[in-house]
């Protein structure tokens, strides 16, 4: 399998703080990777080191073959990594159709930001019915996917979430996920953080365990889900 995100021995520090010390995942061509760990684990920091927010004190990022480590965020985003931070951070005063037109931004062809809006509607209905309403007026689950819709637009390759479930209902939990699959089945390959592991193991293909910044257990859902270690720290009896 292709790897379309390599990241290799990654270091990362706030001041004396290391959020990240030799982290060494990957994403292969079509998967869905769920990162897994406590607040504090280092997750939400892979996911900004990645999409150039934070400059690593050492490692390598590679993306579809291009070093992307020291790569400005705009120019990231060009080569198809979009990210989408936790807290959703859609435009509240905008409406749902100009949070979308938002996302293609970096698109130069109006007539595909038209398709991929069009697409976004097909995937996520609802977004649909409210395409004229402000977006700080929408839930909690149609902001989050409203988040997804917009990056949907900028039209990744690879599509980084940052607790997409955080505060939503299980019911809306569930749609998340499922147009999560839906995103991943068209051929985007995605990397998720996600504290509901059990939700994220029904949905990834693979999954890592971050503690302290580094990487501790490795393997498919089905591996993680049996593992006794994941079962006390994530899932429960």
């Amino acid at each position: 399998m292709t790897n379309v995100l390599e990241i290799d021995s990654l270091y990362v520090n706030y001041g004396k703080v290391e959020a990240l010390t030799d982290l060494t995942i990957s994403v292969g061509q079509g998967e869905i990777v769920s990162l897994l760990g406590n607040n504090g684990a280092g997750k939400s920091s892979t996911l900004a080191a990645v999409s150039g927010v934070v400059r690593p004190r050492s490692g390598t990022i590679t993306a579809f073959g291009d070093d992307i480590t020291t790569m400005t965020p705009w120019r990231i985003v060009e080569r198809g990594v979009v990210h989408v931070p936790e807290g959703r951070r859609i435009f509240s005063r905008l409406t749902v159709h100009e949070n979308l037109l938002i996302g293609g931004y970096s698109v130069k062809d109006s007539s595909l930001i038209d398709r991929r809006i069009g697409e976004v509607y097909e995937l996520l209905p609802r977004l649909a019915e409210r395409r004229t309403q402000a977006g700080g007026t929408l839930s909690g689950g149609e902001q989050q996917m409203l988040a997804i819709g917009r990056a949907m637009v900028t039209g990744p390759k690879l599509l980084m979430l940052d607790e997409p479930s955080m505060g939503l209902a299980p019911i809306i939990v569930a749609q998340v996920m499922e147009a999560i699959r839906t995103i991943n089945t068209g051929g985007t390959a995605v990397l998720l953080i996600e504290q509901n592991a059990r939700s994220a193991l029904k949905v990834a293909h693979r999954g890592y365990v971050i503690d302290s910044g580094h990487v501790t257990l490795e393997g498919s859902s089905e591996l993680l889900r049996a593992d006794s270690r994941v079962i006390d720290a994530y899932l429960g009896k």
